[in-house]
């Protein structure tokens, strides 16, 4: 009867065999998947840092294009602004053309009327 079912003993000792089987077969996991995972860990930590460096250069690219944005809005107004400075120069000049025109013209026709009025006098004596 000892030979066909085991003892107490017989049966504990092939139970902690087989829980150190498995602790070994789990340590040798463990193992291969630190060393997967270390590998993983690594290819995540430069795929992080080039992700930065490419968020990085994208900021600054896009920093560099509103600043080069800006100058020219402020060269477009700078431009505008001495435009109407001109245009409004260039009026006040026409105004000011125009003003010592009249006053020449009606100098002329105040001396026109005056000479007509001198020789209508000087046919009535």
């Amino acid at each position: 009867m000892a030979l066909k079912e085991p003892g107490f003993a017989e049966r504990q000792q092939t139970a902690a065999k087989a829980k150190q089987a498995q602790m070994e077969k789990l340590r040798a996991m463990a193992l291969a998947n630190e060393a997967q995972s270390a590998e993983r860990q690594a290819a995540r930590v430069e795929t992080a840092k080039a992700l930065q460096i490419r968020t990085a250069e994208r900021k600054n690219a896009n920093r560099v294009a509103a600043e080069r944005k800006e100058a020219e809005r402020a060269a477009e107004k700078a431009r505008q602004a001495r435009a109407i400075t001109e245009e409004k120069a260039r009026k006040d000049a026409e105004r000011v053309a125009q003003a010592e025109a009249d006053a020449a013209l009606k100098k002329n026709q105040k001396a026109e009327r005056d000479s007509k009025y001198a020789a209508r006098k000087a046919r009535q004596k």
